[in-house]
């Protein structure tokens, strides 16, 4: 913990002290804090968010169903590279929490695909310290197949380099559009309370972003700018040598993201699995802020950075792909009870099914496509 003075700090103390220093700050920096601080942030004081103890699910507390069929994709990727000269394969889980999706998809590919087993390196990238600290011992039957638990994605990947809903929750600029032009919402402070704002965008990139995108907002509409997500496509792509990048968010194309539907754009909090829309400058370092991701800005800079776009499809025909059908057992036992309903929230239209998008890039990998990405579409 950190003292301020006699006083403990919060990360509203923080914030409040930058702003009164420099200014009013940017949404991205005011994220970047309540999120990231690694002593105060969100996602540094506890080694897990999700499930039912916390805040929101993801698609790996429905079970281990979705590791395994993510790991019939990492399998085939193994074997497209291995028919091209490799003998090792890199899995680069980034956002790895404390290792949950990188157990279960290790797990079953020991037990259905012992080659790609024997020959994968496991790296878990983490920026929480407390999730890092938890990551062995979840992953305690697979400690041979570790070779980083580390914050930063390493220099060169030959395999793949894979990420279970990190884009959202990456720093976004927010701004509006008013009878001025593109304003940008900044985060003030007034007698000790955090409040918004506007001023000139802080960065001629923004324009640039939405104006690729082919975005045009209405006047007193809101839209996330992201641009820290671009920044890491970018940096994965500079670190894969040879093989695939895998990502599971949500999210939309440009043009339905920045279209009517989303007018106050879609920047929330998440607390005890209730979004809200209007109360993510409250208590900061208390709740998961997340918004949508701009799966055209995702695609134009993973080509921008030389990879081959595979495929974007929704989860359900992903993981149909993979043969989530063919795992659904028949029966009354509360096991096979349990992965039915696994199966069905996987798949589920309007939840998981359809709100998470798989975004799968390549560099040197031969042509075609991949099993998961090659049908399917969005929605």
């Amino acid at each position: 913990m950190k003292y301020w003075g006699h006083a403990l700090m919060s990360v509203q103390d923080i914030l409040i002290q930058r702003i009164r220093e420099r200014g009013p700050i940017t949404v991205a920096e005011f994220m970047e804090i309540a999120l990231y601080h690694p002593g105060l942030g969100y996602y540094a004081t506890a080694a897990q968010r999700s499930g039912r103890a916390g805040d929101f699910y993801t698609s790996v507390d429905v079970g281990p169903l979705f590791g395994e069929l993510v790991a019939e994709q990492i399998a085939e990727m193994w074997e497209r590279l291995r028919e091209r000269g490799a003998t090792t394969f890199d899995l680069v889980e980034a956002g790895a929490g404390n290792g949950r999706l990188a157990r279960d998809i290790l797990d079953a590919l020991a037990a259905a695909h012992r080659g790609a087993y024997a020959r994968l390196r496991l790296t878990l990238v983490e920026a929480s310290a407390a999730a890092r600290a938890a990551q062995h011992e979840t992953l305690r039957d697979h400690r041979a197949r570790i070779v980083g638990s580390v914050p930063d994605l390493p220099s060169s990947v030959r395999g793949v380099i894979l990420a279970n809903e990190l884009l959202d929750a990456l720093p976004v600029h927010l701004v509006t559009m008013t009878g001025a032009g593109l304003r940008e919402i900044l985060i003030g402070e007034h007698d000790g309370r955090l409040v918004e704002t506007e001023g000139p965008p802080s960065d001629p990139r923004i324009a640039e972003y939405l104006a690729s995108a082919g975005a045009t907002l209405e006047r007193g509409a809101r839209a996330e700018v992201g641009l820290a997500a671009c920044r890491w496509i970018d940096a994965a792509a500079s670190a894969l040598a040879a093989g695939f990048l895998l990502l599971f968010d949500y999210g939309h194309e440009a043009p339905q993201l920045y279209s009517p539907t989303h007018y106050s754009g879609t920047l929330a909090a998440y607390r005890a699995h209730t979004a809200g829309a209007a109360g993510w400058l409250q208590d900061p370092g208390s709740a998961d802020l997340t918004s949508h991701v701009n799966l055209t800005a995702i695609r134009q800079a993973a080509e921008a950075a030389g990879l081959t776009t595979m495929g974007i499809v929704d989860q359900t025909y992903f993981l149909i792909a993979l043969g989530l059908a063919e795992r659904i057992e028949k029966g009354d036992d509360l096991p096979v009870i349990k992965r039915r309903l696994a199966a069905r929230t996987l798949m589920m239209p309007g939840g998981l099914g359809s709100t998470m998008k798989v975004m799968a890039f390549g560099r040197h990998t031969g042509r075609g496509t991949l099993r998961g990405v090659a049908h399917g579409r969005l929605t």
